[in-house]
């Protein structure tokens, strides 16, 4: 606890205290004055607007991605796969994890790239947008897997053989009995996946192209132009963004899957 109050939650309140300052324009020192200048910046230009509508339509995306692909894969996992080979797919899920996210982004540039392996096929969406979203979804897949895993191994198998003995087919049973009872795993799945989107700026310089996220606009306006007040001030839109999702997911019960 006292780590958290003092080292993080700290730390993040000085930032968010020097979202209310400003810089010298001549000589870019923090000046310690309050104003909502960044503030204002952040309403009336229309480009700071567009680039966090595309950064929330970024995430939303890789979590639907995420969950189309987990869902499947869990469920074998944990309905379908013998207790031995469950284990090693629970290990192959996390074999990801080890690697450096930078190794993880670069392999993929190279597959995305025109010289690539996707390219080979004809299937490379290049680097962009797309290349983009693809490229988060594989970085945070594990993180989806692993809480919808979780949250099926608690499903009763004796549901499913009820459902079937009533006559409904797999693709109803899914729907009908699966899916209601693993939504609040993937909530919390989701939470992992759409919260890593929102603050990643790393995989934007290595596969976005031109494109411009939230994440990599704080980045630069701290460590290139050295305006730590407007950085500080466009990090709370996706802190603000985050509290009030965790609002409306604490409802479904989905923080017990986490």
């Amino acid at each position: 606890m006292l780590w958290l109050g003092v080292a993080y939650l700290g730390a993040l309140g000085a930032l968010f205290l020097a979202a209310f300052w400003t810089t010298n324009e001549f000589t870019g020192d923090l000046v310690k004055v309050f104003t909502l200048d960044n503030f204002r910046q952040l309403l009336q230009l229309p480009v700071y607007r567009t680039i966090t509508a595309r950064t929330l339509g970024v995430a939303v995306l890789v979590t639907l991605v995420d969950a189309a692909l987990a869902l499947p894969v869990a469920f074998f996992m944990a309905k379908v796969a013998r207790p031995g080979l469950q284990r090693l797919l629970v290990i192959a899920v996390l074999m990801p994890l080890w690697a450096s996210y930078l190794v993880k982004a670069y392999a993929w540039r190279g597959m995305l790239s025109q010289s690539g392996p996707l390219s080979w096929l004809g299937i490379s969406p290049g680097y962009g947008l797309t290349g983009l979203v693809v490229t988060l979804a594989y970085l945070w897949l594990p993180y989806m897997i692993l809480p919808v895993y979780a949250g099926l191994q608690k499903l009763p198998d004796s549901l499913l053989e009820a459902s079937a003995d009533l006559g409904a087919p797999a693709l109803t049973t899914f729907r009908r009995v699966v899916l209601p009872l693993v939504f609040p795993a993937l909530v919390a799945g989701s939470i992992f996946t759409f919260s890593l989107t929102m603050g990643d700026y790393i995989a934007v310089k290595i596969v976005g192209g031109p494109t411009q996220m939230l994440g990599n606009v704080v980045a630069d306006n701290y460590g290139v132009a050295n305006n730590l007040p407007f950085a500080a001030a466009y990090a709370v839109v996706p802190v603000l963004v985050m509290l009030g999702y965790l609002g409306v997911v604490r409802r479904t019960g989905a923080l017990e899957n986490l």
